[in-house]
């Protein structure tokens, strides 16, 4: 019996340098977040570009959307470089981009990319003018562009200008599939016409955003099809908590089977105060089940039933998890490999053993009735029996001295 590989070939795109990172070409799909704080707050913009930064994310974009934003970018960069981040910064400009990167240069220029959005650049004869405008600084700068399409800002002319072509068919398409092709068209149609201004095929990455995943996948699909650019994937306006993580990784999850997609962003609606970096640990752990990358050691744990009321196991795996997260700034740097490592933490002997045997270390604890110790495995052999109250803090030692004799370079 043969059984097919687990991902189709990757889809051959243009490698895209930005910043100290590479979007395209043989590159690891990238992760990328955006702030939420006031761009022209310097030290909070600074401070969670920073966070977004050390849990993860490899590009962040910022608001660039006045004056004030556009003048404070500068100093973003520059408090980013006193705290040790190098995250390459994009700029998202709608509406008066071209009016900030002629006011200010200095912003122009600490960038490491731009993205703007065909929909709302301008309209008529003064559309072309200010995106021609916003081209000639990022060739001025060499700086790449991203050519971001979103269905909810569409280019309104083109999409009038192809339903009255479609209304004249003999057999009209349905306005959802005009929809698609005018979204399609405005980020294709945008990248020849930045081409035909002087930016270089290796400057421009597409977008085409949209809010539902059959419609997500059905663009991007088609636009695979039609060009060889970059792309960044992302739902747009994914939605709070679980429905965003599963509509996002849904929709990802087909185009990166797929070998669609250079670049992602999980565009997930924070819980009122609550931490940005839940996007990046979203994307991270996408690309991480689905075997494109590894970031952190995931742990395997059971969901529970009947055999494991106890809530301990649950606790164990947490707090495991968590620790493991923590730890993996300090550990990359000096753990080769460590973040491909598996850890089981089993409720009950079901499928305790089993599991814990298939990790690289795991626990297997006792469910209801069963007694009362926690044998430990190591790369499928049994190497201890932990009991007593201090399981957790032993267990947590026990992975600990694996990650240190098996990763340590040498």
């Amino acid at each position: 019996m043969t059984f097919p590989l687990p991902f189709k070939t990757r889809r051959e795109s243009i490698a895209v340098p930005v910043g100290n990172i590479t979007i395209g070409g043989s590159a690891p799909v990238v992760i990328q977040s955006m702030t939420n704080t006031d761009t022209a707050d310097e030290i909070a913009t600074a401070i969670q570009i920073a966070e977004l930064a050390s849990s993860g994310s490899e590009l962040v974009r910022i608001t660039v959307n006045n004056a004030e934003a556009a003048a404070a970018v500068p100093g973003i960069k520059a408090r980013l470089k006193h705290m040790g981040i190098n995250v390459p910064l994009v700029g998202d400009f709608h509406f008066n981009g071209h009016k900030l990167l002629t006011q200010y240069p200095e912003c122009a220029q600490a960038l490491d990319k731009y993205r703007i959005n065909p929909g709302n650049v301008g309209r008529g004869k003064k559309r072309d003018e200010q995106f021609a405008t916003m081209i000639e600084f990022a060739i001025r700068y060499n700086k790449p562009v991203r050519i971001g399409v979103n269905w909810g800002s569409m280019d309104q002319e083109l999409l009038a200008r192809l339903m009255d072509e479609n209304a004249q068919l003999t057999e009209p398409k349905d306005p959802k599939d005009v929809m698609f092709e005018t979204v399609i068209r405005s980020a294709i149609d945008s990248a020849k016409q930045a081409e035909e201004i002087g930016l270089g095929k290796d400057k421009i990455i597409l977008s085409c955003k949209m809010s539902d995943v059959q419609d997500l996948v059905t663009v991007y699909r088609e636009m695979a099809q039609r060009c060889d650019y970059a792309l960044h994937l992302g739902l747009t306006e994914a939605g709070m908590g679980s429905k965003g993580i599963v509509a996002s990784t849904a929709a990802l999850a087909i185009l990166l089977h797929e070998g669609i997609g250079d670049t992602i962003r999980i565009s997930l609606t924070p819980e009122p105060g609550a931490s940005r970096t839940k996007e990046v640990i979203v994307a991270q752990e996408i690309l991480q089940t689905m075997g494109l990358r590894a970031f952190v050691p995931l742990v395997t744990a059971c969901p529970g039933c009947g055999r494991t009321t106890s809530s301990y196991f649950q606790e164990l795996a947490e707090k495991i998890q968590n620790y493991l997260r923590e730890k993996m700034p300090e550990w990359k740097n000096k753990y080769q490999g460590v973040e491909s490592m598996s850890v089981a933490v089993m409720g009950c002997v079901v499928n305790g053993p089993g599991e814990s045997k298939h990790a690289n270390i795991g626990i297997s604890l006792p469910g209801n009735g069963e007694k009362p110790v926690a044998p430990v495995y190591e790369d499928g052999e049994k190497t201890v029996t932990l009991k007593g109250d201090h399981i957790a803090e032993e267990f947590q030692a026990l992975v600990n001295h694996y990650i240190e004799r098996t990763y340590s370079k040498h």
